[in-house]
């Protein structure tokens, strides 16, 4: 079984953790149980980023509470079994709903609701998924 044997991360400001992942700013971070967060990824969580359970991270994303290119802050909010694909970003303010897949090398700069798949620069979404079966619908083919 995948997570038999999860534990919380010992989770310090700026340093890797053991799965090399970094969170600055981690008395604003809040990571469900069950996480997979994947190596090389950066969370800034100044403005809060709250991570349900069960959700997957994969590597190299970054994910941003603040944005000092263009002045947004607010808070992140990744919705319970949600998915991102490597390679993405995710920017202030930005709630990912529960279920929904984001697509690797996507820029995710507003929200994404629940049973989705969305993808691209900037993401935008492409499939609705069928929440009890997890099958993709396709939206406007």
């Amino acid at each position: 079984m995948r997570f038999e044997d999860w534990k919380y991360p010992d989770i310090k400001d700026g340093v890797p953790t053991k799965y090399n992942w970094i969170v600055r700013h981690p008395e604003k971070f809040s990571l469900g149980y069950k996480t997979d967060i994947g190596a090389f990824s950066y969370i800034n969580a100044e403005y809060e980023v709250l991570i349900e359970d069960d959700v997957q991270i994969g590597s190299h994303c970054s994910i941003y509470s603040i944005s000092t290119i263009d002045n947004k802050k607010g808070r992140v909010t990744l919705k319970k079994n949600c998915r991102i694909g490597t390679h993405s970003v995710v920017m202030p303010g930005v709630t990912i709903g529960e279920n929904s897949i984001i697509g690797a090398f996507s820029f995710v700069n507003k929200d994404i609701p629940a049973n989705v798949i969305a993808y691209g620069v900037p993401a935008r979404i492409v499939k609705a998924i069928d929440p009890d079966s997890g099958n993709p619908d396709s939206i406007g083919d």
